[in-house]
């Protein structure tokens, strides 16, 4: 058993809380880092995580997001409120992370993407991650709060509930008025089906093609959304619509 981290976020907060400034005077500041206390700060988040385990030396595997992203092919404002540059020494740390673990950037795909599709081919490890997007994954997750069987139905659940709620902070709204409580009422009622999540749209003004970009935008891949040969991923589409059953979930390069 394998844990596999997401280390986009341990390494960005090291690498941000090793940064100083350097005030020249004469309206020049400069921002520097200390590269060894980054580095001791990311193996000493890695050990903590490693300690809640209990078993011996667990081989870790590192995630992290490609500086690409294919939501933007999408939604080309997916995120574009993150403009900050990354931290100081961050892909020095990372460099120096690749000569001691295993890590993982897959092109165009975020560090969850990544995740996402590694668990799911390798089933039986352990996701730790903080983020509530790798609720969708079904497997163990460690959120570094606890730990968690998810289900592959409590994974599609999730993201029909994401699809609603948005995500102010990756920059997809969902449906107006919905947040991560009304959205499970909703479904809890209605049923959790593709149709509850366009007849949520419709009802606030907005068509199918909106709902099918918010569950694109929202949805963490795994191995089937993944084409391994061409190394690009496969936007979802939903099934059964109009049915009333509980849907499961084809996948597709088309993009409109």
């Amino acid at each position: 058993m394998k844990l596999l981290i997401d280390a986009d976020f341990i390494v960005y907060k090291n690498c941000i809380a090793a940064e100083f400034d350097i005030d020249f005077g004469e309206d020049i500041i400069l921002v520097g880092s200390r590269f060894s206390d980054a580095y001791y700060n990311v193996e000493q988040d890695l050990k903590r995580t490693v300690s809640v385990f209990l078993w011996d030396q667990p081989e870790l595997v590192l995630f992290f997001s490609d500086s690409t992203n294919f939501r933007k092919e999408l939604c080309p404002a997916y995120k574009g409120h993150r403009n900050r540059k990354k931290p100081c020494g961050y892909r020095r740390v990372i460099n120096k992370l690749k000569e001691n673990y295993e890590v993982i950037i897959l092109p165009t795909l975020e560090a969850d993407d990544s995740l996402g599709i590694y668990a799911t081919k390798n089933p039986g490890n352990i996701i730790c991650s903080p983020d509530k997007d790798m609720r969708q994954i079904p497997g163990w997750l460690y959120n570094f709060e606890e730990t968690v069987m998810i289900s592959e139905e409590e994974g599609m659940q999730w993201h029909f509930i994401q699809s609603l709620a948005g995500d102010q902070t990756d920059g997809y709204s969902g449906c107006p008025g919905y947040g991560i409580k009304t959205a499970t009422k909703l479904f809890n009622t209605e049923g959790y089906k593709w149709e509850t999540v366009v007849d949520a749209f419709t009802q606030k003004g907005l068509s199918e093609k909106e709902a099918l970009l918010n569950a694109r935008l929202a949805k963490i891949l795994t191995k089937d959304d993944y084409d391994f040969k061409r190394r690009k991923p496969k936007f979802w589409v939903p099934t059964n619509a109009g049915s009333g059953t509980n849907n499961g979930t084809e996948f597709s390069d088309e993009k409109n």
